[in-house]
């Protein structure tokens, strides 16, 4: 186990343990959740480190990993991400303002949106720690995906988008990552990332249960002001912040189903949450961050 003894974000040591998290995917274990006076920004503390994170993610149910349609709410979630994969890759496109380019996609799972990219002409490399997640994307979009180990020896000013579905939230070198990713940026180069938000309406509505803490995986959990403070810390610009509306049912479904709870509950809530996003966006269960060098 790894004991952070300052904020990850802002290297703080203002901070307490605010919840006790349950890990309810794999292995019921309970990790104590943190919150940084400073930044705002939360942490699971302490977390497995990186050797012995793995069997964490060994689950049917991590639908990164798997790509499975079992179940109800993996059923709804792939049948919206047919949309949302065309909304991503609009988004990428709009922002870097190219229809084709080259776009390094890190935590790429089962490889469903970099392989949309790479048929719409984009030159695609893509990262994944998973072997079985790299064998399907192979199978089922002809891709290539690398090992981590490869993401610290790409070339420098390589690409022209980078993004991070979220991922940002797994990765135990936080700082390495980031300067990295700066680094194979080129020049006009932009940065997108999505993770889950912990001050939405369903993040308070559901406090410890809310399925989107997701320990100990999950080694981090941003505020938008938490993630302004890293990105500022390594030089970046913020250019905007968009919802991922879809999030707030997905994540309260999730979470009613960890405590036993029933589906009218789970969709009234993310509903709540959708209205509460509607009148200030950083209320929004997820948000995905628009970043440019």
């Amino acid at each position: 186990m790894y004991q952070y003894n300052v904020c990850p974000v802002c290297k703080s040591t203002d901070f307490e343990t605010v919840l006790q998290a349950k890990d309810h995917t794999v292995s019921g274990e309970t990790f104590s959740i943190c919150h940084c006076r400073n930044c705002s920004h939360r942490f699971t503390n302490p977390v497995p480190d990186q050797e012995h994170i793995g069997p964490y993610y060994q689950s049917e149910d991590y639908i990164s990993h798997s790509n499975t349609s079992k179940g109800l709410i993996n059923w709804l979630y792939q049948k919206v991400r047919k949309r949302t994969l065309r909304q991503k890759q609009k988004l990428v496109q709009t922002i870097t303002n190219r229809t084709q380019g080259e776009i390094l996609d890190v935590g790429a799972g089962t490889g469903a949106f970099l392989g949309t990219m790479f048929q719409s002409g984009w030159t695609a490399t893509g990262i994944e720690p998973d072997a079985g997640a790299r064998e399907v994307a192979a199978s089922l979009w002809d891709l290539d995906l690398q090992k981590p180990e490869v993401f610290y020896e790409l070339p420098q000013q390589k690409f022209d988008v980078v993004t991070m579905w979220h991922v940002l939230e797994h990765v135990h070198d936080l700082d390495g990552y980031a300067e990295k990713i700066k680094s194979v940026l080129k020049a006009s180069g932009k940065w997108v990332v999505a993770v889950p938000n912990y001050t939405s309406y369903d993040a308070e509505k559901y406090g410890a249960g809310w399925a989107a803490y997701d320990v100990p995986r999950h080694l981090y959990h941003f505020s938008p002001a938490s993630m302004k403070a890293l990105l500022e810390r390594h030089g970046f610009k913020l250019m905007g912040v968009k919802q991922m509306p879809f999030d707030s049912f997905y994540v309260s479904m999730l979470s009613e189903r960890y405590r036993g709870g029933n589906l009218v509950r789970a969709f009234w809530n993310g509903f709540c949450s959708y209205l509460a996003a509607s009148r200030d966006p950083h209320r929004c269960s997820s948000l995905i961050y628009l970043i440019e060098k």
